[in-house]
């Protein structure tokens, strides 16, 4: 609300006028302060957006100077379609040839078509057992370390239904489902995971018939060892049958994890035929693409730092207009620093000493230049290019590889006593000082308003009383003259 004021009443005066001309002469270094306030706010902010590029360099450097990223391997498979490959750390690069004559699969039971829900299938119980069988099926031997489930069947939960949900809630090593044909429902169960030591039997304890009919609850049995087989069995477990360069291999699963050191070989499906021995090449070869990418990153981290600060300490004759940070002595250093690291070279590397030998030209603006076929050839000659940009030289840290250069040299000017912090550290601290010396003349403004108001507050006073005698004294004057 606008204040409601009388001053000027007494001396007709336009003392708001003056009082409000005064006040801003008074807070004329405020705005001054202000200003100035928000040209390092400016620069503050110029520096996050160089911090922010130098640590993405940085990262860049620190993905080159790790030996896992030398160390990777990429797999390929002659035929993807039958056996997958993929890599993992510590590959020795090599070919592997694999041949597969038999998947793992697991055993599956089927029982004959069943009463559909509502109705009941029957009551008792269930035991599951997970083991192995002979080949014939006479004999069972029970999986070591893994205890038989027994699944109660009663009045209210015997739907096959509810049958199938109890089986997998006892989670006893075999997956239930549904399957209807035209003939009914079926309950299918099948073991949860592959191989010959994940078969499984069926016993049931039946409440409304005989254990070994085909009756009721009876109708999910299955255990041929003891001559039951209510249920049909559909698929028997049996391991994957593998060669892995000519040695036969026999595995649970089709996944083989620890079969070759480093490598996960997945069977899709069998090679061997009565006329092919189905030879599928596998391939481990050391990660080039992948090194390529990590030198197009740590160039492109390069120059983007290297334009940034270009264009944030310009000065454009035309526009007669000039960077953010033109002049900053902190920011102009580490430009002149990286300028130097790039122009620098290693003898440790080889047949490459300077960045412009892998592929890397320094361009005029300082930016780095990707020669893609010069990279290409270096990437030819591993070890040398490993060197080139993280190696170590114990007594002359100059003629480290690239990579640890730039790391260290990043490091440093990101420090809590480095270039860029220090210079970031110092820009806050001015903006806090500016900050409370504001308040401070905010604070002497308004007791300059209050003294204002109260001298002529009492000019207005005094000028109302000679106005008043004034007055009296012209009219007497008056009469008089009568």
């Amino acid at each position: 609300m606008p204040t409601i004021t009388s001053a000027g009443i007494g001396s007709n005066l336009d003392v708001e006028s003056i009082i409000k001309a005064m006040v801003n002469v008074e807070r004329v270094p405020i705005s001054q302060l202000q200003t100035r306030t928000d040209g390092l706010k400016t620069q503050l902010s110029a520096y996050g957006k160089v911090q922010s590029a130098l640590s993405a360099l940085r990262d860049a450097a620190s993905k080159l100077n790790n030996p896992d990223s030398w160390g990777a391997n990429v797999a390929s498979s002659s035929d993807a379609t039958a056996v997958q490959v993929s890599a993992g750390g510590n590959n020795v690069a090599g070919t592997t040839i694999v041949t597969v004559s038999r998947l793992a699969s697991a055993q599956s039971i089927a029982s004959k078509p069943l009463a559909a829900a509502p109705a009941s299938v029957g009551t008792g119980s269930l035991t599951i057992q997970l083991g192995k069988w002979n080949a014939d099926q006479s004999a069972f031997t029970p999986k070591s370390g893994v205890s038989a489930i027994t699944i109660d069947i009663n009045p209210g939960d015997d739907q096959i239904t509810q049958i199938r949900d109890k089986i997998n809630a006892a989670k006893a090593g075999v997956v239930a489902s549904i399957v209807t044909d035209a003939s009914g429902p079926r309950l299918v169960m099948r073991s949860a995971e592959t191989g010959e030591s994940n078969g499984f039997r069926v016993t049931v304890a039946d409440a409304d018939g005989n254990p070994g009919d085909d009756q009721g609850l009876s109708a999910l049995a299955f255990d041929p060892s003891a001559g039951i087989t209510s249920a049909t069995q559909n698929q028997a477990a049996a391991n994957a049958l593998a060669t892995l360069n000519g040695q036969p291999v026999s595995t649970e699963s089709n996944v083989l994890k620890d079969s070759i050191d480093g490598l996960t070989i997945t069977l899709l499906k069998t090679t061997v035929s009565p006329t092919s021995t189905g030879e599928v090449t596998l391939n481990l070869a050391q990660d080039k693409e992948g090194i390529k990418k990590l030198v197009n990153d740590f160039v492109s981290a390069y120059n983007s730092l290297a334009t940034l600060v270009r264009d944030q300490t310009k000065y454009d004759a035309a526009t007669k207009t000039r960077g953010t940070l033109q002049g900053d002595s902190a920011v102009v250093g580490v430009q002149g620093q990286l300028r130097g690291l790039m122009a620098g070279s290693t003898s440790l590397a080889g047949a490459f000493g300077r960045l412009a030998d892998i592929g890397l030209d320094p361009a005029a603006d300082g930016s780095l230049k990707l020669n893609a076929g010069k990279l290409d050839k270096a990437l030819a000659k591993l070890d040398d290019l490993k060197s080139f940009f993280m190696g170590l030289d114990v007594g002359n840290p100059d003629n480290d590889g690239f990579a640890q250069r730039v790391r260290r040299f990043a490091d440093a000017a990101l420090g809590s006593e480095g270039r860029i912090s220090s210079r970031q550290k110092g820009l806050q601290d001015l903006i806090s000082a500016n900050g409370k010396r504001t308040e401070q003349l905010e604070n002497r403004v308004e007791l300059v308003e209050k003294r204002l108001r109260a001298q002529y507050t009492a000019l207005d006073k005094n000028m109302g009383k000679l106005n008043g005698l004034s007055a009296y004294v012209s009219q007497q004057m008056a009469m008089l003259n009568r």
